[in-house]
């Protein structure tokens, strides 16, 4: 769908002297889209993994000054901006969700589908590990975590394996924590949506990362940053986070007018205006092409005027 987030952005980004922000830079291939199709803006990527910022540098070189690649979390944007002294942009990307490069990676313990140390920290640097979780929350945390953020109806029968064998050992690896899943699972629960494991390891990448709470903090702050006219595009990968940006995006395309009022003052006048129609999906030739698109979710919004006080 990065063909449809560049069509997206681009009457926001044929200004002279355009900014646009690539809040998920990951291995760059966004942010280098960007580049090469608006020839004339500058780019600030924010990533808060550094082996990223490291390898899309190499890949960003090339665009000299054009690049401005820093290491923050996406809620911290207006402060980065404030930094560099932007005070507003033309343009806003986020693409959600755990990278790639994080995915392949083995030892950063992300994917199910290979023995890693429970890690999945997307900064490596600071907060605390998935094992971490697993070995200290309490049971009924637990439970609301695996609801919450993996949708997983059978958060009990998992939580209460998890905390069975936890005093027997400390969970370290992935490996184990599959298997517990497995064997946690009635039958009928086994037989569709893909491996078992896949809520459960969603729920904890979410917790350890903090992304719902960080993405509730980050739209709003995106979308305060933006210029009159300009876009912002956001590819989210899962119920939660699409249903985050559509209620941040239809509060803003909202009146907040009283009702009954015969004319509506500016200061109650939306502030955005959709995009999209809903969210828009992969077409099956993406997902032939990269079955990881298949969950994706493309909004998008343009800033239709100032906030009046």
């Amino acid at each position: 769908m990065l063909q449809r987030c560049l069509d997206l952005l681009s009457p926001a980004l044929q200004r002279p002297e355009a900014v646009v922000v690539d809040c998920t830079l990951g291995l760059g291939g966004h942010s280098e889209a960007l580049l090469t199709r608006f020839t004339e803006a500058r780019l600030v990527a924010l990533d808060r993994d550094k082996e990223a910022l490291r390898l899309s540098g190499e890949r960003l070189a090339p665009y000299g000054d054009r690049a401005t690649l820093v290491h923050a979390v996406y809620d911290e944007l207006p402060e980065v901006l404030e930094r560099l002294g932007i005070a507003r942009v033309q343009g806003v990307l986020f693409d959600l969700g755990v990278s790639s490069m994080q995915l392949d990676e083995a030892d950063r313990g992300f994917a199910y589908a290979q023995d890693a140390p429970l890690d999945m920290r997307m900064d490596q640097s600071t907060g605390i590990s998935a094992a971490e979780v697993l070995n200290t929350y309490p049971p009924g945390e637990l439970v609301r975590i695996l609801r919450a953020y993996g949708e997983e109806k059978q958060a009990k029968r998992i939580v209460s394996a998890v905390v069975r064998e936890r005093e027997k050992e400390p969970f370290t690896n992935s490996a184990r924590l599959v298997e517990l899943i497995r064997n946690a699972l009635p039958q009928a629960a086994k037989r569709t949506g893909g491996n078992p494991a896949k809520r459960t390891f969603q729920a904890l990448r979410i917790e350890v990362n903090g992304e719902l709470s960080v993405l509730e903090r980050a739209i709003p702050a995106a979308v305060k940053t933006l210029d009159v006219g300009g876009r912002i595009a956001v590819l989210s990968y899962h119920s939660l986070e699409d249903r985050l940006v559509k209620h941040v995006f239809a509060a803003g395309a909202a009146t907040t007018a009283p009702a009954g009022l015969p004319v509506v003052p500016e200061r109650y006048q939306p502030r955005l205006k959709l995009l999209t129609r809903g969210a828009e999906l992969p077409t099956e030739e993406e997902v032939a092409e990269n079955r990881r698109a298949a969950p994706a979710r493309l909004r998008g919004a343009e800033r239709i005027r100032e906030d009046v006080e």
